[in-house]
């Protein structure tokens, strides 16, 4: 299979430009031998290293990547596919994430999900970002899972090691659930998936009257996974879960919000700017003590009495010296409204 265009989900026209240089001669690889050996990928990065091509950087590395996954899952690329990404954009304090990628209904193959991690890690000492807006372009899908048939396939011949093809979403799901920014989490169209983390991963949660959520999992004759039987038992009731993940059967916005799930249920032309509200509110607020009581939540769901009391007290104390503790308490004093920081 020829390579005819740019990878999928190239962000910048730096990669897709060095992407594009590179295809005459990763065709003359696939032409010559008709192959290219599957993963472990570093003996493939090792032929086409050989060629000429340095895949020791990273934006190397990405352009390399791309082109093996592609090839191997057999998968041609098209030529506007090029722009197709996540999206990140930084403004008055609020990081917007916009997954882009409509050629896979808003699926999240693994560069992406590892943008996500590299995203949610620096999040935490960014100064410019207060809170975080999750969202996905277009009406029709929210996110419809990990992209399976986009992602690099397990070794050959050894079957155990597809244990590890859902790394780099587990990786993703980790560094959001430590995440100490606020998020929230603007949720349309359908939801399928991996896509329920990412939805309900977030602190708050806005969702489209009508979106369709189905789990999909077990109708596709899989185990969840992603993290999924970690932190879905923390988020929905057990009985409410079973009957989402052991029956597949699609529900929609209106039940999860019964349920207790949505924060706020609105109509479509209504989401972004309820969805925005709320992260503009959260932005507002002291961004340190947010970060200190999402972590003391999650802690308590997984350690004992004595070490969430622990880690309360140490926080309490650490937090009293801030910046915007002593602002809260001098505004009081002078009866004016607080200017917060973040600090």
């Amino acid at each position: 299979m020829a390579i005819r265009s740019a990878p999928v989900s190239k962000r910048n026209a730096v990669d897709v430009k060095l992407c594009a240089s590179w295809m005459p001669a990763f065709n003359r690889i696939v032409g010559a031998r008709g192959t290219i050996r599957p993963r472990p990928w570093d003996h493939a990065y090792d032929e086409l290293e050989a060629t000429g091509l340095n895949v020791s950087s990273n934006a190397g590395r990405t352009c390399a990547t791309h082109f093996l996954s592609q090839y191997h899952a057999g998968t041609p690329m098209t030529e506007n596919s090029d722009d197709e990404g996540l999206k990140i954009e930084v403004k008055d304090g609020i990081a917007i994430l916009t997954l882009d990628t409509p050629s896979m209904r808003n699926s999240i193959p693994n560069d992406l999900a590892a943008e996500y991690t590299r995203f949610f890690k620096e999040a935490n000492t960014r100064q410019d970002v207060r809170s975080i807006l999750i969202r996905s372009s277009g009406d029709r899908d929210f996110c419809l899972g990990g992209a399976a048939g986009k992602n690099p396939p397990p070794l050959a011949n050894n079957p155990i090691d597809y244990r590890f093809t859902s790394t780099p979403h587990i990786e993703m799901f980790k560094a959001m659930w430590e995440l100490e920014r606020p998020v929230v989490s603007a949720v349309q169209g359908t939801v399928a998936g991996v896509g329920w983390l990412l939805a309900l991963l977030a602190d708050m949660v806005v969702a489209a009257k009508g979106s369709r959520w189905t789990h999909v999992f077990i109708k596709r004759g899989m185990i969840p996974h992603a993290g999924d039987a970690f932190y879905l038992p923390r988020i929905i009731p057990f009985h409410r879960l079973n009957e989402i993940a052991l029956l597949g059967d699609a529900v929609t916005a209106e039940t999860l919000s019964n349920w207790g799930l949505i924060n706020r249920l609105v109509e479509r032309e209504d989401l972004e700017e309820t969805a925005m509200d709320l992260a503009r509110k959260l932005a507002d607020q002291p961004t340190r003590a947010i970060g200190l009581a999402k972590r003391h939540y999650r802690r308590s769901l997984e350690a004992d009495w004595n070490t969430v009391l622990r880690e309360e007290m140490t926080g309490q104390a650490l937090y009293s010296t801030s910046t915007d503790r002593n602002e809260i308490i001098a505004a009081g004093r002078e009866g004016r409204k607080p200017t917060l920081t973040g600090n």
